[in-house]
C-alpha cells in the first residue's frame, strides 16, 4: 500500500482516469418525441406483446423506467424496430398515465398490490350456476375491487342449465348491476354470443373468475381463432403453444369497437389494498348519509349514521345491507 507523508501534495497522489463505469449520472432522460404510441397485450417474462399501428410488436421495458412496469391494457410509447418481424424487439419508453387500476392481493394480509389490468372500464365477474357451485364472496371481493378502481361491474352466469340464476341474482338485485345469463350449449353454438357483445360493445372490459366457470370459453366465442390470427397469434403467449390463461391477454372484440381481457383463474381475490372510504363511491345514494359518521367509520358500527339515514327513508335498506355485506367481505366475515 503506497503511504504518503503528513503533508502530501497533488503531485503525490494519483488520479485515476475517469472510466466508463465512472461515468456520473444524470436525471435528464431523452423525450423520444418521435417514439410510437401502442398498446399492451400480454406480458411474459420480461417481454411485451404490443400492438403499434395494427402490427404486433414484441418489446421490453427500457432502462430508464425504472422499477416502473408495464401491464396488459397499458397505452405505452415505443422506439427501435416496430416492424413486428421475427426475432425483433422494440423498447417502451414511456408508459401514458391510466385511466384505471385494477390490482388484488394474494391474501388480505399481503401487503403486496398486484395489477391485474389497466384502464379498462368494465369488469365482467364470470361465475358458473353449478360445476363449480358460485362462491358469492368471491363475486363481493371482486364487486369491491371494481369499485375501487372506478370500474363498471357486469354479473355474467353460465351453466344455467343446470341451475336457475334466480337465487343468486336476487342476492345481487339492490346494486343494480347488469348481467347476463347463458347456458353451456348457448356458448357452444355462439347463440349467446349477441346478448353478451351488446354489454361489450365500445369498452374495453376485464373477464375475472374462478377456474372452470367457462370464462375462457366465454371470451373465445367473442373472439374467434381467425380474429386472433389478426393480431399475431398473441394467443400463444409463451410462444410455445395456445394461450392457457396464465398471464392476462387483451383481444380485439370481432365485429365491435371494444376489447376483452382474459385473465387467470382466480382462487382467491385479496383486497388488503382497498380502503374502505372508496367503496362508498359507488352508493351514491348512501354517500350523503355518511356525513354525520363518526370519524374512520366502517360503516357497521352502532354510531354509523347510515342506520339512521335509511331508517328515515333516504335509501333503500337493501342498498345499506350490501354496502355492509362487501365491506364484511374485505375483512374476511360474512354479514348475518
Amino acid at each position: 500500500m503506497r503511504r504518503y507523508g503528513k503533508n502530501p501534495d497533488e503531485d503525490d497522489i494519483r488520479v485515476r482516469p475517469n472510466r466508463k463505469g465512472n461515468r456520473p449520472r444524470t436525471s435528464i432522460r431523452p423525450k423520444h418525441e418521435d417514439a410510437a404510441d401502442g398498446m399492451v397485450l400480454t406480458v411474459d417474462r420480461g417481454r411485451l406483446t404490443c400492438l403499434v399501428d395494427g402490427r404486433v410488436v414484441m418489446a421490453m421495458k427500457a432502462r430508464e423506467l425504472g422499477r416502473k412496469a408495464a401491464v396488459v391494457g397499458d397505452q405505452v410509447a415505443l422506439v427501435g424496430d416496430l416492424s413486428g418481424k421475427k426475432d425483433t424487439l422494440a423498447r417502451i419508453v414511456r408508459i401514458e398515465p391510466r385511466t384505471s387500476v385494477l390490482r388484488r392481493t394474494a391474501d388480505d394480509d399481503d401487503p403486496y398490490e398486484r395489477v391485474i389490468v389497466a384502464n379498462a372500464d368494465q369488469l365482467a365477474i364470470v361465475t358458473a350456476l353449478a360445476d363449480p357451485e358460485p362462491r358469492p364472496r368471491l363475486i363481493d371481493r371482486c364487486l369491491v375491487a371494481a369499485y375501487d378502481a372506478g370500474l363498471d361491474p357486469l354479473l355474467v352466469l353460465t351453466k344455467s342449465d343446470l341451475a336457475p340464476p334466480d337465487k343468486l341474482l336476487e342476492t345481487y338485485d339492490a346494486l343494480g348491476m347488469p348481467y347476463v345469463v347463458t347456458s353451456r350449449q348457448e356458448l357452444e353454438d355462439g347463440t349467446a354470443t349477441g346478448r353478451v357483445m351488446e354489454l361489450l360493445a365500445g369498452r374495453i372490459t376485464a373477464f375475472v373468475g374462478h377456474s372452470g366457470v367457462g370464462k375462457t370459453t366465454l371470451v373465445n366465442t367473442l373472439v374467434p381463432e381467425e380474429r386472433r390470427r389478426t393480431t399475431g397469434h398473441v394467443n400463444a403467449v409463451t410462444g410455445r403453444g395456445r394461450h392457457t390463461t396464465t398471464s392476462a391477454l387483451a383481444l380485439p372484440l370481432s365485429g365491435a369497437d371494444g376489447w376483452v381481457i382474459d385473465t387467470p383463474g382466480v382462487r382467491s381475490f385479496g383486497l388488503a389494498h382497498i380502503d374502505p372510504s372508496r367503496v362508498i363511491k359507488a352508493f351514491p345514494d348512501l354517500e350523503p348519509g355518511t356525513e354525520g359518521c363518526p370519524r374512520a367509520c366502517s360503516h357497521d358500527e352502532p354510531d354509523c349514521a347510515l342506520d339512521a339515514w335509511v331508517a328515515e327513508g333516504h335509501a333503500d335498506p337493501a342498498r345499506l345491507y350490501s354496502l355492509r355485506r362487501l365491506l364484511a367481505s374485505r375483512e374476511g366475515h360474512d354479514v348475518d
